[in-house]
């Protein structure tokens, strides 16, 4: 694993992180945030998707838990806080989707852990309210 801590001041700050991953995804890539109610989980995905060329502004899909956006690839919103159990995400697919071909963005991904695949990237947010986040970006080296 190869990590990378970033220091963000504003919510601009988080998205401008999130487009410059964004901009090196690809198909299949699949990234898995996780962070405290508020952290900036969501604002982050809003770069991640402006990032891979969606003109659509991201919004939570808490009580939908996945929303699709068209960019450069297909791109998964999916968001496990409201979920109980593993069993509901696999009944959900979220296995097929993470072998398709498009980008899947997983906010509370800690709680679906087992079900990410080694080549998944970690985004950790820490920080609420006023106080600047720490974001700390874990890419998986070359096998």
């Amino acid at each position: 694993m190869t990590s990378r801590t970033l220091v963000s001041r504003s919510p601009d700050d988080t998205r401008a992180a999130g487009e410059a991953l964004g901009g090196t995804l690809g198909p299949g890539d699949v990234v898995a945030l996780t962070g405290e109610l508020g952290a900036g989980k969501t604002c982050f995905v809003q770069g991640v998707v402006h990032g891979l060329g969606a003109t659509a502004l991201a919004t939570s899909p808490t009580f939908v838990l996945v929303n699709e956006y068209r960019g450069r690839v297909a791109i998964h919103h999916v968001d496990a806080y409201r979920t109980e159990s593993l069993t509901e995400l696999v009944d959900l697919g979220l296995r097929e989707v993470f072998d398709g071909d498009g980008v899947t963005l997983v906010e509370w991904a800690d709680k679906l852990r087992p079900l990410l695949p080694p080549r998944t990237i970690h985004v950790t947010l820490d920080g609420v309210g006023d106080e600047p986040r720490t974001i700390v970006i874990c890419t998986p080296g070359a096998g």
